[in-house]
């Protein structure tokens, strides 16, 4: 394949994938960023830090407003990036996964990304609405997550290559080594340091919105690309 095909189908499914994920996100999270924001702003009131003022909601609507405007925005540069990612991974890797169709072989990558590199890192650092967290230890819990997935992805792809080298039972080797291995580094990492004050059930419906908001990347993504790689490889 070209370099120019190559690029504009990873970068056009990247895009694709991340505007029906900022759609999704911009449906299902922001009601409940509303109401936690809502908490927050009530706590700022009841702190005395903040005044209940028609200035104060002007300032707040205003920025809201910003916010949501650029949700989708986000989402489609967001799925630029991880698309392109995915892209390369998934040339580098689509004639040792199972499948005839190009489809097939996008969809299997896309779910072991999501589960590698999304959900084993969400179940040790969920996604919490912003009345959880303390600003002064965000970048510790940015470095945290962000050490996670990469402890993640890169113990997958060495368990992978180290499976290779043996001739039967290759894909339970390298299953195995992969969950004893992660499930070592999930107790080991720090757990997150912020206390949850916010409601409970406002917390885990937020955090399955999130969950499904981001599933929704992964699954287009692979859809997207394997149909238009599907595409570019039949002609």
């Amino acid at each position: 394949m070209k370099t120019i095909l190559f690029l504009t189908i990873v970068l056009l499914s990247g895009a694709l994938a991340g505007l029906i994920h900022g759609t999704v996100n911009f449906a299902i999270v922001e009601p409940y960023l509303d109401q936690a924001i809502g908490i927050e702003n009530q706590n700022l009131f009841d702190s005395g830090e903040e005044e209940d003022t028609p200035q104060f909601w002007a300032e707040y609507d205003g920025y809201r407003t910003w916010q949501k405007s650029g949700q989708i925005l986000a989402g489609v540069i967001l799925g630029i990036s991880i698309g392109a990612l995915f892209g390369i991974v998934f040339a580098l890797s689509k004639n040792s996964l199972p499948g005839t169709h190009y489809v097939k072989k996008s969809l299997t990558l896309a779910g072991i990304m999501w589960f590698t590199m999304y959900l084993i890192p969400f179940l040790k650092y969920p996604a919490n609405p912003p009345t959880v967290g303390d600003g002064e230890t965000v970048v510790l819990r940015a470095v945290l997550y962000l050490s996670f997935i990469a402890i993640s992805g890169i113990g997958a792809v060495a368990f992978y290559k180290l499976s290779k080298r043996f001739r039967n039972n290759q894909k339970i080797i390298s299953i195995f080594g992969y969950a004893v291995f992660i499930s070592v580094v999930f107790f080991i990492m720090p757990d997150n340091p912020d206390e949850i004050t916010a409601p409970m059930n406002l917390v885990n419906e937020f955090r399955l919105m999130s969950v499904l908001g981001v599933s929704s990347f992964w699954l287009s993504v692979g859809i997207i690309l394997g149909l238009l790689w599907n595409r570019i490889e039949s002609h």
